[in-house]
C-alpha cells in the first residue's frame, strides 16, 4: 500500500512516551562503527528506550495486523480485536486471548479487524496461529514464557516456521515481547535507509540488512535504533523525497550518509539496488 494512499501517522506507535518500553539512556561515546554512530544520533534526535514486556501472543497478533498497512490502519484494528476478544471479555468467556481467538468465528473476526486491510486473510491467519499456540504451548502464558526465556535462535526459528510469520514479525516479537538485545527488525523504512546511507550493500535484501545492522550496532542499542530509524524515515528520509533532495543541510545525518540512489544535482532518487556503483552517486 502506498504512502499516499495510506499515510503514516506522525509518530511511530512504538516510540515516544506513549509507545511502551522503558527509558534507557546510553552515552554515545566513541562509536565503533558508522552504523552505531547513526543509531547514536537517532537516539539523540528521538528516544533511547529498552523494549520488552509486551504479551508475546498479543504482540504477534498486533504485528500480523500491521503487515502491508500502516499504524494508522492497524492500531484501530488491534484495539477493536482486544475489545471483543481480550481476556475477561464477556463475549468470549475466556481469560486467554489465544483460546478466545482459536474459537473465534472467522467472519466476525474479519469484520472486527477490517480497518487493517486484507482482513479475510489476516483473520484466517490469526485463528490458525491461535490454535497452534494453544496446541503447542497451552495458551498465551506458555507462549509468552517460551518467547521470553527460550534460546533466541530457537524462538526465532519456531516463529519463522509459523504460517504468515516472516523475519520482521519474528524479530518484533523477540524485541517487544522478549526484550531481547541485539534484535534489529527490518521494515520498509529500515531497509531503505540502511542501504541509502551505505550501512548495508545497496542490493541487500531485508535479511542482509538485518545481518549488517545486528553486526555493527551494539545489542543494547538495536531496539531504539529500529524504532527511531522508522521515525527518521517518516520525518526526513522518505522513499520518494528525502530532505537532502531539496536542501543538503536539512538532514541531521548528512555527514554519515553515502546518499546511495540520491542524485541531488538532478533532483532524482532511485532505489539503492538500481545503483551499480555507490561511489558514482552525485553529491
Amino acid at each position: 500500500m502506498s504512502e499516499e494512499a495510506d499515510p503514516e501517522p506522525e509518530r511511530n506507535i512504538s516510540g515516544g512516551e506513549a509507545g511502551g518500553g522503558q527509558a534507557a539512556a546510553f552515552e554515545p561515546g566513541e562509536a565503533a562503527t558508522r552504523a552505531e554512530a547513526v543509531v547514536d544520533r537517532l537516539g539523540e534526535l528521538y528516544w533511547q528506550k529498552a523494549y520488552g514486556g509486551r504479551d508475546a501472543f498479543e504482540c504477534l497478533v498486533r504485528t500480523i495486523l500491521s503487515q502491508n498497512t500502516s499504524d494508522k490502519a492497524s492500531q484501530p484494528a488491534h484495539d477493536a480485536l482486544m475489545d471483543r476478544y481480550g481476556p475477561g471479555e464477556e463475549s468470549t468467556g475466556s481469560h486467554d486471548l489465544a483460546e478466545a481467538l482459536a474459537n473465534a468465528d472467522q467472519q466476525r473476526l474479519a469484520e472486527t479487524i477490517s480497518s487493517a486491510g486484507l482482513y479475510n486473510q489476516k483473520s484466517e491467519r490469526i485463528i490458525a496461529l491461535a490454535d497452534l499456540i494453544c496446541e503447542e504451548y497451552g495458551g498465551e502464558a506458555g507462549f509468552d514464557e517460551f518467547v521470553t526465556t527460550g534460546d533466541p535462535d530457537v524462538v526465532r526459528s519456531a516463529l519463522l516456521d509459523m504460517n504468515g510469520v516472516g523475519p520482521k514479525t519474528a524479530d518484533c516479537v523477540l524485541l517487544f515481547a522478549g526484550g531481547r538485545g541485539g534484535v534489529f527488525p527490518v521494515d520498509t523504512h529500515v531497509h531503505r535507509i540502511a542501504r541509502r546511507m551505505g550501512l548495508a550493500p545497496p542490493d541487500a535484501d531485508h535479511e542482509g540488512v538485518r545481518e549488517h545492522l545486528e553486526r555493527d550496532v551494539p545489542a543494547e542499542k538495536c531496539g531504539f535504533g529500529h524504532t527511531a530509524m522508522i521515525q527518521f524515515g517518516r520525518d526526513t528520509c522518505s522513499a520518494r523525497k528525502p530532505a537532502c533532495l531539496d536542501d543538503p543541510d536539512a538532514c541531521p545525518l548528512a555527514e554519515l550518509c553515502d546518499q546511495v540512489g540520491v542524485d541531488t544535482m538532478a533532483g532524482e532518487v532511485v532505489d539503492p539496488s538500481e545503483v551499480a556503483d555507490p561511489s558514482e552517486v552525485a553529491d
